[in-house]
Formats: C-alpha cells, sequence, structure tokens
C-alpha cells in the first residue's frame, strides 16, 4: 500500500469541528502506528534532503509533533511556535486569518538566528494562513524561508497559492485531497 493510502486510512474526518460546516482531518490516529509516522518522517525529510536546513519552526500543536521529529531527523534546530501567550520568554507575534475565525502566533525573539534557513511546518495547510503567519515570523528575526513542508494540503483551498505568491517557495507535501 502507497505511503498516501496508509496515512488516508488512518486520517480521522471530523465533521463539525470546530464549528458547524468545518470537516476537521485528525491526524491522531496515524501516531498510533510507529511505522506510519517513521515512513511520514523520512518521506518528508527526502524532500529537503541536500539543502541547508538550520531549523524547524512549527506551528503548535501538531505540527509540533513532526516537526520535532523532522529536527531530529535533519540534524537542525527545533523552534516551537504557539499562540498567543504560552511562551515563557519574550516574544514577537503575528496575526492571522483562520479558515474559521483569527488568531495569532508567536516565537521567542531568540527563537531563530539572522541568515538561518527555516523550514516552517505544520500538520496541514488550509488557508495558509497559520503558514504565512509563521514565514513572517522568520523573516522578523532574519531567517530565510527555505520552505514550507506539510503533511496534507487541503488543494480546494487557496493555502499553496498564497504561500508561493508571498514567499516565493512552493510548499511540499505528502498527502493532497
Amino acid at each position: 500500500m502507497s505511503l498516501e493510502s496508509r496515512i488516508k486510512s488512518a486520517i480521522r474526518d471530523v465533521p463539525d469541528f470546530p464549528k458547524p460546516g468545518i470537516l476537521f482531518k485528525d491526524i491522531t490516529p496515524m501516531l498510533a502506528d510507529p511505522h506510519l509516522v517513521k515512513d511520514v518522517i523520512q518521506a518528508i525529510a527526502e524532500q529537503y534532503k541536500g539543502e541547508k536546513i538550520d531549523a524547524i519552526a512549527a506551528v503548535e500543536a501538531r505540527g509540533f509533533i513532526f516537526g520535532s521529529i523532522l529536527a531530529q531527523e535533519l540534524q537542525c534546530a527545533f523552534v516551537p511556535m504557539r499562540k498567543s501567550g504560552k511562551l515563557p520568554y519574550k516574544t514577537i507575534s503575528q496575526e492571522y486569518a483562520l479558515e474559521y475565525g483569527t488568531a495569532s502566533v508567536e516565537v521567542h525573539e531568540d527563537g531563530i538566528k539572522k541568515g538561518w534557513n527555516v523550514l516552517v511546518h505544520d500538520d496541514l495547510l488550509a488557508t495558509g494562513g497559520t503558514a504565512s503567519a509563521a514565514g513572517w515570523l522568520v523573516q522578523q528575526l532574519g531567517g530565510k524561508v527555505a520552505g514550507f513542508s506539510f503533511l496534507i494540503n487541503l488543494s480546494f483551498l487557496p493555502g499553496e497559492k498564497k504561500l508561493a505568491d508571498e514567499f516565493k517557495v512552493q510548499p511540499k507535501y505528502i498527502l493532497k485531497y
């Protein structure tokens, strides 16, 4: 069975979450299969083989799961990006629009070093708001957005185009809906 098929069979659809009309793609059932997680990490890492990546900036919360393992696989720093008020040190923040509201994401002001090539990672690409905010934070701290990595791309939403237009890099993903 292909990796894409294995991922699809492990993802749970949750209707009307977090609000009516949204069909949430829940990746948590995947976490029960360590072989699938390993294969996903290796597939993502392979997409960036040969590129100089200094850090993975991953967005809370599901982005942390694969982002931290990916940082280990690529032998680079892991930089958590969290919702407002969750990081204990001095932060900078960026507001963004979700497909179902607005929010903001923060990073420690010393989380990214000037000149670092930073791969932004999250579990799912929808409208691109969260990833775009993370990318702007990378740039505000003097880093370069080396790319955007996702497990899933909801291609019927404009996220892929938004990120390509704003950052001039084509997002990469494993599974497209």
